[in-house]
């Protein structure tokens, strides 16, 4: 397991923008060492991890380390991945073959139950 390189060249992010990724919106805002790109749905986050470039992952992790920083991927309000500086991928990740992105099984847990409580609304308005 290599350990990510030391910061050096620190960066602090200060943002509240909008990206668009395949058609699909995210929202992303910081708070200087962190970013968090907030997806408004698992299918949305599956959509744009599908429409990335695919093998760059190690390069975006390897320049978040370097710059200490920190990018959480969050769906409903809970964050289903990590990846940077403070987000090292686990044995899951691995298995996952998502690595070196760190994956969070509560985010994704809590953030399905969130699409499954949003579904359940949606049915009750439809037929109310």
């Amino acid at each position: 397991m290599t350990e990510a390189p030391a910061p050096r060249a620190p960066l602090t992010v200060e943002t509240d923008l909008e990206l668009t990724v395949d058609g699909v919106r995210a929202d992303v805002r910081s708070t200087g060492d962190r970013l968090f790109v907030e997806f408004p749905s698992l299918g949305a986050v599956a959509r744009a991890a599908r429409a990335s470039p695919q093998g760059e992952a190690a390069g975006i992790a390897s320049l978040l380390a370097v710059t200490d920083l920190t990018v959480e991927v969050r769906s409903r309000g809970r964050t289903v991945a990590a990846i940077g500086a403070d987000a090292p991928a686990g044995p899951l990740s691995r298995w996952l073959g998502t690595a070196p992105a760190q994956v969070r099984p509560a985010g994704l847990v809590a953030a399905v139950g969130q699409e499954v409580a949003a579904g359940v609304r949606l049915v009750r308005e439809l037929v109310g």
